[in-house]
């Protein structure tokens, strides 16, 4: 492959629903580019960019996949994204490293859940759109329902650039508003070359471009002045195109069909000549917020880490975009966010699982290395001797957990390992330890996404896996007081015994205090040297829980009077004593369960916030306001965890995947007795067993 200048080099997303047609219109790209001979397909499992077993097996996109194309001059960097949401991690990572995407909607359908969601990515991003409507020889397929869709639901402004030739079985191809020309389906295998616009066609083609010279003027103010001058030239509308494109003023549509090509040639020189180059982007500027480089070879080195992946052949490989200067092979550079210098071997640009040789990444241009053992997604490379560190990518949170387990017998320390080069591979994913239920808890997108991952640590890594639902992490506290409570042991066995006294109030603190000891012995009746033990006892007490072993909260213990022996008395007698105490003062303190509550906010269309609070209810949730954005209402509630755990598939199905929602810990609240009353049956019978 040649060596391409900056502005040569077009970084785009593909991004959409599921099943619009994202891989096969990659196919189409690469096929009309050159990189290869013949078009795969999903359902054959020989596409380039779904390339993994489990990509295959399931037919959809779930690792993001980087292609690349030559067209007319330019060097396309095609990523490919999943438009599952459990998946989504990698939507994000592409988003941040690309400078535009096609955003591919399903003409039968128009836009769907998953087109909203990957919209509003593209929102946060700030990234200019380019919409082809694909699948138009479908059964129901209509370019002008899905115009309408988009306009409708998506609120964007958009300008039509493509009429279609025919529809559903007929359809036969486009007239391109911008060329003034027909493309049809290709013969031979071979793109089809520009024709005239068909006769019954030409009225309506010529008042749309005329509409669409309008909106391009209107981008520029010297364009506009031209334009009720006179008539612009093909150039200026490029121009003027290029321009509001650029600055996210409007979004072309297009049409076409990937699987037979039609329409595909034309977007990729919407793409070429609309779409902004690295140079025209947005500026590079590092997280300090005033370093600035220029998106140029002769700029100092920057590159950001966007996607790491295990393969089971090359090893690790490490997914970057330079941003700014020259990565050479076999060179060092400062990974500026590791702080360490870091060895570059041979590089590479990917087509898939594909590996093309390059002596060097340039400027604006999108490689891979293998077998880096330090570097991370979201790392920064530069040069050494320099600190300059580019904003990483913003990951979703996740939205389910599972607690998980080895199938076999001794595999836990494997376990540990295989989940640790999962997180690696996906930040999405996340794997923590609950210190109050001591489970291992893995925590993700959705249930594909972590079946995905729990299958890929079987094929990949040989380790079997089990999953089960999480349990709460719930606390124990006290209502009431207990006053004058005594805690005795002795013990006399011949010889030496044991024997300690204390005397103790317990008292209930605010919500979240957590516990505190106070020493209020004088005058020597339990000697200083015993003191720790009291209280060893009574935190070990706690940390069991008393009515159905979980942490025991919120707990004032004063320690005010006891008795000691100056032979029997040893800090196991008053560890022991302590822990008697507090146990026999929670009981006298009427205590309760605590269950931990979250802050919850939910995103959905409007005519779905009906049914999303009927549903809070149910879930003993609370409604604490509700906003409205756009078409879409806000609700912010607080909700108990333990309704929450399945609330992402729930969720899904009120809204048909129109839904999102986060959730982050609030505060614990008191339990409804009936319910506690549950939770500690529950515990008395995992203590019997």
């Amino acid at each position: 492959m040649k060596e391409y200048q900056t502005e040569q080099i077009r970084n785009i997303g593909i991004i959409g629903h599921s099943s619009t047609g994202k891989t096969s219109l990659i196919e189409a790209i690469l096929y009309n580019g050159g990189t290869i001979e013949r078009m795969g397909q999903v359902d054959s499992g020989n596409s380039v960019s779904d390339y993994a077993p489990d990509e295959i097996e399931r037919k959809m996109t779930i690792n993001c996949s980087a292609c690349v194309a030559e067209w007319r001059g330019y060097k396309l960097n095609v990523i490919d994204t999943p438009g599952v949401e459990d998946f989504h991690g990698d939507l994000d990572s592409v988003l941040r490293v690309v400078d535009a995407v096609i955003v591919v909607i399903d003409a039968t359908t128009g836009v769907e859940g998953g087109t909203e969601k990957v919209w509003e990515a593209a929102d946060r991003y700030e990234l200019p759109r380019v919409i082809f409507i694909n699948k138009m020889d479908k059964e129901n397929a209509s370019f002008e329902n899905a115009l309408a869709s988009v306009d409708e639901i998506l609120e964007a402004r958009t300008v039509v650039t493509q009429v279609p030739i025919g529809k559903e079985a007929d359809f036969k191809g486009v007239v391109d508003l911008i060329q003034m020309g027909a493309f049809t389906e290709p013969q031979d295998n071979k793109p089809s070359p520009k024709s005239e616009v068909p006769s019954e066609l030409e009225a309506q083609a010529e008042e749309m471009r005329e509409e669409l010279v309008e909106v391009a003027a209107e981008s520029d103010d010297e364009l506009i002045e031209k334009f009720f001058e006179g008539e612009l030239t093909d150039e200026e509308i490029g121009t003027g195109l290029r321009t509001g494109l650029g600055s996210n003023q409007f979004v072309p549509v297009l049409c076409g069909d990937a699987l037979r090509n039609i329409g595909v040639q034309p977007l990729m020189d919407t793409v070429t000549n609309c779409c902004p180059s690295p140079v025209d982007a947005r500026p590079i500027t590092g997280i300090d917020g005033e370093t600035t480089y220029d998106a140029s070879s002769d700029s100092p080195l920057s590159a950001l880490v966007f996607k790491t992946l295990a393969d089971p052949f090359a090893g690790r490989l490490t997914f970057f975009r330079v941003y700014s200067g020259v990565l050479n092979g076999d060179s060092q550079v400062y990974n500026a966010t590791k702080g360490e210098n870091e060895r570059i071997g041979k590089l590479a640009f990917m087509n898939g699982k594909t590996a093309i040789d390059t002596p060097q990444v340039s400027a604006g241009d999108i490689g891979v290395v293998s077998k880096l053992t330090l570097a991370e997604t979201n790392d920064t490379f530069c040069d050494v001797g320099s600190s300059f560190q580019l904003p990483g990518c913003e990951f979703p949170q996740p939205v389910i957990s599972f607690s998980i387990m080895p199938a076999r017998e001794g595999d836990d320390e494997k376990l540990s390992s295989t989940l640790s080069r999962m997180m690696e591979e996906d930040p999405s994913f996340q794997v923590e330890r609950n210190s109050t239920t001591k489970q291992l808890l893995v925590s993700g997108l959705g249930e594909i996404h972590l079946t995905v991952i729990r299958n890929r640590m079987r094929d990949k890594f040989g380790i079997e896996t089990e999953v089960e639902m999480p349990k709460v992490s719930y606390q124990e506290t006290i209502r009431g007081r207990a006053s004058s409570v005594q805690g005795r042991y002795k013990r006399q066995s011949g010889g030496r015994g044991q024997f300690g006294e204390v005397w103790i109030n317990l008292s209930p603190l605010e919500r979240g205090t957590g516990f505190e000891f106070v020493n209020k012995i004088v005058g020597g009746s339990i000697p200083r040297n015993y003191i720790p033990a009291v209280e060893k006892g009574i935190r070990e007490s706690m940390a069991q829980g008393l009515i159905a072993g979980y942490p025991f909260v919120d707990a004032q213990v004063e320690l005010y009077d006891g008795k000691h022996h100056p032979v029997d008395s040893s800090d196991m007698a008053f560890q022991i004593a302590g822990s008697f105490a507090f146990r026999e003062a929670a009981n006298q303190s009427n205590p309760v369960m605590l269950e931990p509550i979250m802050d919850v906010t939910i995103s959905v269309p409007e005519q779905f916030m009906g049914d999303i609070i009927g549903d809070l209810n149910s879930k003993r949730g609370r409604i604490m306001g509700v906003e409205q954005a756009g078409k879409r209402q806000v609700i912010q509630a607080t909700v108990p965890l333990a309704e929450m755990f399945r609330y992402s598939i729930d969720l899904k199905s009120i809204t048909s995947a129109r839904g999102s929602f986060t959730m982050e810990f609030s505060r614990y609240e008191e339990m409804p007795d009936e319910l506690a009353q549950k939770v500690i049956a529950e515990a008395k019978s995992e203590a019997e067993e």
